[in-house]
C-alpha cells in the first residue's frame, strides 16, 4: 500500500504555495510509503505519493506514475488483485510501452484502453487519482467496499485529497474545528459513520464512490458500484458450497502474490483459519508466517485454537501477548495515527501485532470481512431469536427483561448478563434499531446527558433506518448485512486495520472482500449463509476439507481487549490522566458530572461501563493530541524521516 495526497485547482493556476502544501501533506504519510516518494505537477494539478513497494519493488514501479506519452497520470494506493489477468485479457503489453510488472501500470494503461469504465473490470482494494491531461478530467476513486481510505477537503479555489485526515492539517488555511455531530454519533457507535469525520470541512469518500472533476468546473460525486443482495434461488446447496470454495481459494491464491515478505494474522476463528487452511492446501503452510494475539485475560484468550491451527498447517508461528502495560505504552502512538476517535477494543492489539510483524513481513493477510460476508455476528443470531421471542406476550417479555436486569455486572467477555440485558431490551425495538442497540455504546438519552452545547443532534438510528428502509432489498437479514458492510465494516473495521497496519508500514490484504467472491455470496439465498442456529453455514461447508473439526465447531469470538477489567489495573491509573475535570471540561462538549458518575459506577462494580469509558478515554486523548495541544506528531513511529522525505521527493513539471 501507499499514501496519496494532492490538489486539483478549480480555476486558478497553481503557484508554489500549492506545491509546497502538497509536499507537506504527503510528507506526513511517510509511514504508508517509506520506500520511495514522488510528486508530479503541472499548472492545475499536484499529485504526491509515498510508496510501500510490494509488487515490482524496483524504481520502475515508482509513484506517482505517468503514461509513456505523459497523457495520463496516476496517484495510487492499493493492490489490483486481478491485474495479471487484465494485462493478458486486454493484451496491454502489445499496445503500450510497459516499464514495470506492477499493478499500478496495468491500471494506468487500462484507463487508456477503457476510460473510467475500467472500474467494471477491477477486483481488489484501491484509492487513486487519475488525471487525464488530454481530456482535462480528474477522477478520485475509492474501492468497492471502502477497504482503503480517501478523504477530501474543498475550498473555493480547489479540492485537496489524501489517504489520511492528518494531511489536511498541513494546509495553512485549514481551521481545526471539531464536528460535534460526528462525535455525537461516535458515542453511539464507537466510530464515526458515513462521510463524516471529526473535523468540519473534511469529508470521506465512500466505498464504491468516485469524484469526477472537469477542470474549470465543480466536482461531481457519484456511486459507481453498490452491493446488490438479490437472492438467486436457482443456486442449489451443492453449487453454493463448491463455488464458494472455488472463489475463496482463488482469492487467497491471488492475495499471496507479492515481491515482498508476506504473512497472515491468525485469530483462531473460522475466517483466518480458513485462509491458513487454504495456504496449507496450496502446499505453502510451512513457508507462511502467522501472527496471533494472546490477551492476558482468560475469558478473552483464544491462543489454544491459534496454536492448534498453526500446528495443523505447520506455519512459522508468532504469538504476541497483550497486557495492560502494553496498552498504556502504545496508546498515544496508536491514536496519533488513527486521526479520529475509535472505540474498537481491537485497535491497540492490532497496532501491537503489526508492529511486531513488521520486523518479519511487509504484507499481512487478514480475515476481516468474513463475518460481514457470511452474517456471522451474534447480532444476526439475535435477529433470528428476536422473531421467536416477540411471539411471547409482552407482559411475559417485560417480566423476563426485569429479571435479567437484576443480574450483577460480570466483566468477562460476552457474559450472560451482558447478552441477556442487551437482547431483552433491544428485542422490543424495530429491526434496524435493535440491530444498533445490540452494539451501541450509549443511547440517545445517555448522550443527551453526556454531551453539552448547541449542535444538530440527529439520532444515530437515522443511519441504520436509511439503509434498512430505502435499500430496496427484500430480505430483512440482507438489509442488516448491508448496514454492517456500509457502516461497521467501512467506518470501524477498515479504519482500525488501515491505520494500525500502515502506522507500522505493513500492508493489509483481505481475501474475503475480493469482488468475485462478494458478488457471488451476496446473491446466495440467505438460508445458505445464515441458517437458524448455524451462522456462516456455507462458509463452514466450503472450508470443511481444509480445517480441523475443533475449528469448524467454534462459535464466533472476535478480537477484543478486556478494557472493562483492565480499568481496575494500570489502565485505570493511566485513564485518570484524561478522565478528570480539567481535561473533560477543556473539550467544551462533555459533561464532567456524567463522566464522573460513569467512572464511579464502573469502579464500584455496580455497572459494566467499560466500553463507554473506553470511548471517552479515546476521545479525550484524540482531542488532546489533535486539538488541545496539537502535538500528535511527537508520538509517531517515524519521527526523523520527514526531512529526508522532502529532500528525496522527485518533482516533474509538465
Amino acid at each position: 500500500m501507499c499514501g496519496i495526497a494532492g490538489y486539483i485547482s478549480f480555476q486558478e493556476i497553481l503557484d508554489t504555495s500549492n506545491l509546497d502544501t502538497v509536499k507537506n501533506m504527503a510528507s506526513v504519510l511517510v509511514h504508508r510509503g517509506p520506500d520511495s516518494q514522488g510528486i508530479l505537477h503541472d499548472s492545475r494539478v499536484v499529485l504526491g505519493n509515498t510508496r510501500l513497494s510490494i509488487i515490482d519493488t524496483s524504481d520502475n514501479g515508482a509513484l506517482p506514475m505517468a503514461a509513456s506519452d505523459d497523457s495520463v497520470w496516476l496517484c495510487y494506493n492499493g493492490e489490483i488483485s486481478n491485474f495479471r489477468e487484465l494485462r493478458e485479457k486486454y493484451e496491454l503489453e502489445k499496445k503500450f510501452d510497459f516499464r514495470s510488472t506492477s499493478d499500478s501500470e496495468v491500471l494506468l494503461y487500462l484507463y487508456k484502453q477503457l476510460g473510467i469504465s475500467l472500474l467494471d473490470e477491477l477486483s481488489g482494494m484501491f484509492a487513486f487519482c487519475l488525471y487525464d491531461r488530454t481530456e482535462q478530467i480528474v477522477y478520485l476513486v475509492r474501492d468497492f467496499y471502502g477497504i482503503l481510505p480517501l478523504f477530501v477537503h474543498q475550498t473555493s479555489d480547489g479540492l485537496y485529497f489524501s489517504s489520511e485526515i492528518k494531511s489536511f492539517l498541513e494546509i495553512p488555511s485549514f481551521e481545526k474545528k471539531v464536528d460535534r455531530e460526528s462525535i455525537h454519533h461516535f458515542f453511539s457507535l464507537a466510530y464515526i459513520p458515513g462521510s463524516r469525520t471529526p473535523f468540519v470541512g473534511i469529508q470521506e469518500i465512500q466505498g464504491g464512490e468516485l469524484v469526477k472533476i472537469k477542470l474549470g468546473e465543480r466536482p461531481e460525486f457519484r456511486n459507481y458500484y453498490k452491493l446488490d443482495y438479490r437472492e438467486d434461488h436457482s443456486i442449489d446447496e451443492k453449487s453454493a458450497v463448491e463455488t464458494t470454495r472455488e472463489l475463496l481459494v482463488d482469492s487467497v491464491k491471488r492475495s499471496l502474490v507479492s515481491d515482498a515478505p508476506l504473512g497472515m494474522t491468525l485469530s483462531g476463528g473460522i475466517d483466518t483459519s480458513a485462509m491458513l487452511g487454504i495456504v496449507k492446501h496450496l502446499g505453502l503452510g510451512s513457508q507462511m508466517h502467522t501472527f496471533s494475539l494472546r490477551m492476558g485475560e482468560k475469558s478473552f484468550d483464544e491462543s489454544p485454537y491459534q496454536r492448534l491451527m498453526a500446528e495443523y498447517a505447520g506455519s512459522i508461528h508468532h504469538e504476541i501477548t497483550v497486557n495492560p502495560d502494553d496498552v498504556v505504552r502504545h496508546m498515544l502512538t496508536q491514536i496519533s495515527h488513527m486521526d479520529e476517535p475509535n472505540g474498537n477494543g481491537a485497535c491497540i492489539p492490532s497496532f501491537i501485532l503489526a508492529k511486531e510483524a513488521s520486523s518479519t513481513v511487509k504484507v499481512l493477510l487478514s480475515g476481516e470481512g468474513g463475518d460481514e460476508l457470511f452474517n456471522a455476528y451474534p447480532t444476526m443470531a439475535a435477529y433470528q431469536y428476536r422473531n421467536i421471542y416477540r411471539k411471547f406476550p409482552k407482559p411475559i417479555r417485560d417480566l423476563v427483561r426485569y429479571g435479567v436486569h437484576q443480574l450483577p455486572a460480570d466483566y468477562r467477555k460476552l457474559s450472560f448478563d451482558f447478552k441477556a440485558k442487551r437482547f431483552t431490551t433491544g428485542a422490543e425495538l424495530s429491526v434496524p434499531h435493535s440491530h444498533l442497540f445490540w452494539r451501541h455504546v450509549l443511547t440517545e438519552d445517555q448522550k443527551s446527558k453526556l454531551l453539552i452545547g448547541d449542535f444538530e443532534r440527529v439520532p444515530t438510528t437515522d443511519y441504520y433506518d436509511k439503509i434498512y428502509y430505502e435499500s430496496g432489498i427484500e430480505n430483512e437479514l440482507n438489509r442488516l448485512s448491508l448496514i454492517d458492510m456500509r457502516h461497521f465494516f467501512i467506518d470501524d473495521l477498515m479504519v482500525k486495520n488501515d491505520r494500525t497496519f500502515l502506522a507500522n508500514s505493513v500492508e493489509g490484504r483481505f481475501p474475503f472482500l475480493d469482488r468475485p467472491l462478494v458478488d457471488y455470496v451476496t446473491k446466495l439465498p440467505v438460508k445458505y449463509r445464515a441458517r437458524f442456529g448455524n451462522l456462516r453455514w456455507v462458509e463452514k461447508e466450503a472450508m470443511r476439507p481444509f480445517l480441523p473439526n475443533e475449528i469448524l465447531k467454534r462459535d464466533g469470538f472476535g478480537l477484543e481487549m478486556p478494557h472493562a477489567i483492565w480499568f481496575f489495573d494500570k489502565l485505570g491509573s493511566f485513564a485518570k490522566k484524561y478522565l478528570n475535570r480539567e481535561m473533560v471540561e477543556s473539550t467544551g462538549l462533555l459533561n464532567w458530572k456524567e463522566v464522573e458518575l460513569m467512572w464511579n459506577l464502573h469502579m464500584a462494580g455496580k455497572q459494566d461501563l467499560g466500553r463507554p469509558l473506553w470511548c471517552l478515554l479515546n476521545y479525550l486523548i484524540w482531542f488532546d493530541l489533535f486539538i488541545r495541544t496539537g502535538n500528535y506528531k511527537d508520538y509517531w513511529n517515524h519521527q526523523g524521516k520527514q526531512a529526508t522525505f522532502k529532500q528525496s521527493m522527485a518533482v516533474v513539471v509538465a
